[in-house]
C-alpha cells in the first residue's frame, strides 16, 4: 500500500498517512470510519519497511487502527519507528492507550496524541478504548510535543473538561464531530462554542469542517 497522501477527512494538517500496522482495532469504538472496510485481523505488514517517506512531510502513522494497542507487539513498534528514523519528516502517532508511548525512542520532530472525546464515561458500548481519565494520566506524563483530537465530540462537563485539556498542555487541540449519524450523546451549539472559545486561552484550536452542524458558521471562520 505504501504512504497515502492526505486528501480525506483525517486532518487537514498532515500531508500524508501511513498504515505499516493494519487490520480491526481491538477498542471496536461504534463511531470508527474503518468499520464499513474489510480489514482483517490486526497484523503487522513488514513489506511496509521498505516504503520511502521522503522528506519534508507531515505523516500520521497509524491512522487506520491503533497501532499502539496491547497486540502490537514492541519490536513490530521499534522496526516502524526506526525507519521513520531514516527520514527527515514530521510524525503524528496517537493513540487511546498513551502508556505504550513510554519506553520507546521516537523520531526528531514527532508530536504524540490522543482522542478525548469527552470528559464523561459513556459505558453504553461506544467504545472498549481505556477510559478518557486513563488516557490523560498516560498524557500528562509525556515530555514530546502533544496534541489532543476531539472528535467525535460528545457531551462533556465544561471545566472539568478544560482543566484535563490544561493538563495535559497541548501544543493544538482539534475538535470534530461526528459525521456519520451513529446517534452519540452531542453537546449543544452554545457549549460546543464556549468550549472552543476557552480551549483559544490555553492552546492552539483545530477546527474541523465537519463540527459544523453543531456550531455556527461565525465561530468556525480563521479557526485553522
Amino acid at each position: 500500500m505504501g504512504m497515502n497522501k492526505q486528501t480525506g477527512n483525517m486532518y487537514a494538517f498532515v500531508t500524508h498517512t501511513w498504515n505499516p500496522i493494519r487490520g480491526k482495532c481491538p477498542h471496536d469504538c461504534s463511531y470508527c470510519y474503518m468499520k464499513v472496510f474489510n480489514v482483517g485481523e490486526f497484523r503487522f505488514v513488514p513489506e511496509e519497511l521498505n516504503t520511502n517517506l521522503g522528506d519534508g512531510n507531515f505523516i500520521f502513522v497509524g491512522s487506520s487502527t491503533d497501532m499502539w494497542v496491547r497486540q502490537a507487539q514492541s519490536f513490530w513498534l521499534d522496526q516502524i519507528l526506526t525507519h521513520c528514523q531514516q527520514y527527515n519528516n514530521r510524525y503524528l502517532f496517537q493513540s487511546k492507550m498513551p502508556e505504550r508511548f513510554s519506553g520507546f525512542v521516537f523520531p526528531d520532530n514527532t508530536i504524540l496524541g490522543t482522542t478525548l472525546e469527552t470528559n464523561r464515561l459513556y459505558d453504553d458500548g461506544i467504545s472498549k478504548a481505556p477510559p478518557v481519565g486513563h488516557r490523560v494520566t498516560w498524557m500528562k506524563e509525556l515530555i514530546l510535543p502533544k496534541m489532543i483530537s476531539i472528535e467525535p465530540i460528545m457531551d462533556f462537563d465544561l471545566d472539568y473538561f478544560i482543566d484535563w485539556i490544561q493538563q495535559i498542555a497541548p501544543e493544538f487541540v482539534s475538535i470534530g464531530a461526528d459525521s456519520k449519524g451513529h446517534k452519540l450523546p452531542e453537546p449543544n451549539s452554545d457549549k460546543v462554542q464556549t468550549l472552543v472559545e476557552e480551549l483559544q486561552k490555553i492552546t492552539t484550536v483545530k477546527v474541523k469542517d465537519n463540527l459544523s452542524r453543531l456550531i455556527n458558521q461565525g465561530v468556525l471562520g480563521g479557526k485553522g
